[in-house]
């Protein structure tokens, strides 16, 4: 199976993963799935773009971290 151009290896395969996981608790497969198992459906979805990958801010996710060990911290 092809990967998509900008995809690496590892990225791959932790996105189709990831995309089978949620096939496997009953989400609509975006490709015909016919007759395969959900990891090759997924990695079918993501090597044809159906399946997007998002990057989260890193400053956001800071942000959080930082507002999340404000909570826990004792008083």
């Amino acid at each position: 199976m092809k990967r998509p151009v900008g995809f690496g290896i590892f990225e791959f395969s932790v996105l189709s993963g990831l995309r089978a996981a949620q096939l496997s608790r009953g989400c609509t497969p975006r490709v015909d799935s016919g007759i395969h198992k959900l990891a090759i459906v997924a990695q079918m979805e993501v090597a044809e773009g159906k399946v997007l990958r998002v990057v989260p801010d890193l400053a956001v996710v800071l942000a959080a971290v930082a507002e999340a060990e404000a909570e826990l911290a004792p008083v």
